[in-house]
């Protein structure tokens, strides 16, 4: 107990505190650098900093007092068996019940009232309604929660989210009459609650009345049969208010890419504007990855980007103050701690195969040189003897740099970041014992849905075929000549939520390839670790289909037949191996560390 720091007493507590809110004894809190969420028993809460600051820690209770509510006053069976199937009714139908337990814990225990508060206020900051100049852009289900939370429990309308809010207050007001004030004297009763919030929904407009054959379906076997289905793919999302609305939208806008058609070019224009991603949104605002059929390269096509006046190569100590680095460092180290073993013992024999093309090789049986132990008898018995000596006899090892260039895109976030972080941590270290230099790449956007590259086209009058439409952010974590414990902190910044983004990957394949040229190494090693094929819903929407994959396979084709650079991917979860001639897939984040060491290994044999 004398070892233990302030954050792992405060981690006891907050375990403790939530087993008796659950009534669960086998509740377990970790912390996390992504965004909280709840798998059952487990509740991943954000990580507060070394020095417990207050807000951080009162934002930490927050969410585990919600997760523990949840688990004590939520039937998920119940609340899965009425949700409604539109999407929009779906995501305010989810936003309301959260608003229910959670008001449950506000009224009834004074002590969390204010962690609640917390959560919620993190929540809303992190919500695109926050960023909504027009009542059109409100989303309904974070409004409708928070006007929900205000009549249930009297706690205000977080202060960035009033304005949004009665933007759209006077219009939900006017159509669901007394449904609040209803909802409030069955707060207890899940069942009765949540037959009050689907009447208010269909007096929004959200769902269609009820019909005999949707009520004959609802009691159904076979709709029973899939309803754990759609539970499993909503529970995650049970924390994002607005985060079904918007992913939904998100993959109306990837699905049906305009091919430079006027019509469909506005109708783009009207699904983009719907919902505005955060800079730091949860699981359910990733990007979508189409990885669509292969298409063949149209003749004539010619890449190119609308502005890059807005393009930023940046160090990551730039995109975050120091204290909030070390907290993200910190986070990472968390997780390399369970992985260490595996990925160590992976490093260590990289490091072998590699010590041992450097290794010094000998001629024996020499008439001079050193003289050879091994040969000691054949002096003694035959002192006249030549052949007793060897000469030693230098292995060409090519000097060689590697870059590591990473998809810093939205849909890697969680898992599959944090072993792409970790296993070029370790890579890193064990190729610089080795003498091996090492840079370390990352690559997204600033903005969803275009930034100012989108604004400045739509100024200028939104002319056709405009090209790349996003603003890049290429981000160095290690330079080649760096140290590997002078950037170690640096590597910390990919767990940081708003970080990651969209995905343009053959500008950042030129990019890092053109690096690696201007070194003066002899041997110069690329590897991509990449989820997929490149998205940013801004440039496919008003651009010909395909046109951001098209040019990832000509960049990819060029620097294959024709560069110095040896070139090879890791695709996750998702086929890469169609774009890049050296590549593998894996469908397991786990494999992470030891496919990269393989690769690696198999790229210096080659000569």
């Amino acid at each position: 107990m004398a070892d233990q720091t302030p954050l792992d007493r405060f981690k006891q507590a907050l375990t403790g505190a939530s087993r008796a809110l659950a009534n669960e004894p086998e509740v377990e809190v970790a912390w996390s650098a992504d965004a909280p969420a709840q798998a059952g028993k487990n509740f991943r809460v954000p990580l507060p900093g070394r020095t417990l600051p207050r807000e951080q820690a009162t934002e930490a209770r927050g969410f585990a007092d919600s997760f523990a509510l949840k688990l004590r006053h939520h039937n998920e069976a119940l609340h899965t068996k009425g949700a409604p199937s539109e999407p929009i009714a779906r995501a305010c139908y989810d936003a309301i019940e959260q608003v229910r337990y959670e008001a449950i814990g506000t009224t009834r225990y004074a002590g969390i009232r204010d962690n609640l508060g917390s959560a919620v206020e993190m929540r809303t900051n992190a919500d695109p309604i926050v960023r909504a100049d027009e009542a059109n852009e409100v989303p309904l289900p974070t409004a409708l929660s928070l006007m929900l939370r205000e009549a249930l429990t009297g706690e205000a309308i977080p202060e960035r989210a009033q304005g949004a809010v009665e933007m759209v207050r006077e219009d939900i007001l006017a159509k669901i009459g007394t449904d609040m004030d209803d909802l409030a004297g069955v707060l207890d009763d899940q069942t009765a609650f949540q037959d009050l919030t689907l009447d208010m929904l269909r007096h929004l407009d959200l769902t269609l009345p009820d019909t005999p054959d949707a009520t004959d379906a609802e009691d159904g076997d076979e709709d029973d049969g899939e309803s754990p289905e759609q539970d499993e793919d909503t529970d995650e999302e049970d924390e994002g208010g607005a985060e079904p609305q918007a992913s939904d939208m998100r993959s109306d806008v990837t699905d049906g890419e305009a091919e430079g058609d006027a019509d469909q070019e506005v109708e783009g224009e009207q699904e983009m504007s719907d919902g505005d991603p955060s800079d730091e949104e949860g699981e359910g605002m990733q990007p979508v990855r189409p990885n669509r059929p292969w298409t063949e390269i149209p003749e004539g096509f010619d890449y190119k980007p609308y502005t890059d006046t807005f393009d930023e190569v940046v160090e990551a100590p730039e995109l975050c103050d120091n204290e909030e680095l070390d907290r993200l460092r910190q986070y990472l180290d968390s997780q390399l701690a369970g992985l260490q073993g595996v990925v160590t013992r992976l490093a260590n024999r990289l490091q072998r195969r590699l010590m041992a093309q450097q290794n010094r090789s000998w001629d024996f049986d020499q008439e001079e040189g050193m003289l050879d132990a091994a040969r000691l008898t054949r002096v003694v018995v035959s002192p006249g003897h030549a052949l007793s000596y060897k000469i030693e006899r230098d292995t060409e090892f090519k000097d060689t740099v590697v870059t590591l260039l990473i998809d810093n895109s939205g849909s890697m976030r969680g898992r599959p970041i944090s072993i792409a972080a970790i296993s070029a941590d370790i890579l890193a270290r064990t190729l610089e014992r080795c003498g091996v230099k090492t840079e370390i790449l990352g690559f997204t956007t600033r903005a969803w849905k275009g930034g100012q590259s989108r604004e400045a086209w739509l100024a200028d009058g939104r002319p056709a075929n405009p090209g790349r439409l996003n603003d890049l952010r290429h981000i160095l974590y290690k330079q080649a000549d760096e140290p590997w414990r002078r950037a170690r902190r640096n590597l910390g910044l990919m767990m940081r939520e708003g970080l990651l983004k969209e995905n343009i990957d053959g500008e950042a394949l030129l990019w890092a390839h053109d690096r690696l040229l201007r070194r003066p190494e002899d041997r110069r090693i690329l590897m991509v670790i990449s989820d997929g094929a490149p998205v940013d819903d801004s440039t496919l929407s008003v651009n010909q289909a395909g046109y951001l994959e098209s040019h990832l396979r000509k960049v990819i084709d060029w620097i294959e037949k024709q560069s110095p650079v040896q070139l090879a991917a890791i695709g996750i979860g998702h086929d890469v191996t169609r774009y890049y001639r050296r590549s593998v897939t894996i469908m397991d984040v786990e494999q992470l560390g030891g496919t990269i060491i393989e690769q690696l290994a198999d790229l210096f044999e080659v000569e």
